[in-house]
């Protein structure tokens, strides 16, 4: 946080002695507020300890607050040294320059989404029954609307379509950026021949005994330094990602439109006419190489 106050590593005499005045500011509390709750109490007693919390009411913090709670934690953000150093040694065994993909399309990933895919394998559709649980897909009319939200995650073979639409050339070298048990993959691979994947670079006994949360943070790392990097969601991960490479300048980043290849199809739009509505609905943030979100992101304010 520094350029926006001071950080003292040892309290000054005159107050260490002091008991802080707490501050409950937990989520219980409801539409907690800093600056109605904490700040007179802060300017009151100069000593005060709070209990940890996020805001809800970021909305009415003054741009440079903003900006500065972006940058602490952006900058604080660490995977520990061995996480680093393996995560390190699977970027280097990527050829370069390489597009990371995260690819949005596992059972349990569908089965959230409650879409129908009438067209998959019995495989991947018996994979989705298995994951569902109570969670049953939309049906009829409400289905359409659900979609046509851009709801429903694109699939490995519509990906390759939108890729394709953008003149991404087939012999890219891609990193597939996804969890484990991603379905109906040869709908990419077929299209896209060098495609790599955590399996496929680390050794089989690393790979195995990785938890999941393991093999996303290597993913994470992967995205961040990748040459550029496209989404077919918009999850924490993406955002994570994408604020990341704002952060540090990397400004290859975009986000397939869900929303508008539902539109089009619904529309009855195909072969041409598709890859041609797909270009305009996706033009404007490809040329930008900065994708939707992006200027949101209070990372833009960096000193």
């Amino acid at each position: 946080m520094n350029g926006f106050i001071k950080v003292v590593k040892e309290l000054p005499s005159d107050i260490s002695y002091k008991e802080p005045f707490h501050v409950d500011c937990s989520k219980r509390k409801g539409q907690f507020d800093y600056i109605e709750s904490v700040l007179p109490s802060l300017l009151e007693h100069h000593y005060i300890s709070i209990t940890p919390a996020m805001s809800q009411r970021r909305d009415r913090y003054p741009q440079y607050a903003k900006a500065s709670l972006c940058q602490a934690c952006y900058s604080a953000l660490r995977l520990t040294k061995s996480l680093e150093k393996k995560a390190s040694e699977l970027l280097e065994a990527i050829p370069k320059p390489f597009l990371s993909l995260h690819l949005r399309f596992e059972p349990d990933m569908v089965a959230y989404s409650q879409c129908e895919y009438p067209d998959l394998s019995s495989a991947s559709m018996e994979a989705i029954e298995a994951a569902r649980g109570h969670r049953k897909p939309w049906t009829g009319e409400v289905a359409q609307i659900w979609r046509k939200r851009g709801k429903c995650p694109l699939t490995p073979n519509e990906t390759a379509f939108i890729l394709q639409v953008l003149s991404i050339p087939t012999t890219t070298n891609i990193y597939l950026a996804a969890g484990d048990g991603l379905m109906e993959i040869e709908g990419l691979t077929s299209v896209y021949t060098n495609v790599f994947t955590k399996s496929s670079l680390l050794s089989g006994e690393d790979f195995k005994s990785m938890h999941g949360n393991t093999k996303a943070a290597l993913d994470y790392y992967v995205s961040i330094h990748s040459d550029s990097y496209i989404a077919t969601y918009f999850g924490n991960m993406d955002k994570m990602v994408a604020a990341m490479r704002a952060f540090n300048g990397l400004y290859k980043t975009l986000f397939l439109s869900r929303r508008a290849f539902a539109e089009f199809t619904f529309q009855g739009l195909r072969g041409k006419e598709l890859m041609n509505a797909l270009w305009k609905a996706h033009r404007d943030d490809f040329a930008m190489g900065r994708g939707s979100a992006l200027p949101h992101c209070f990372c833009e304010f960096k000193l």
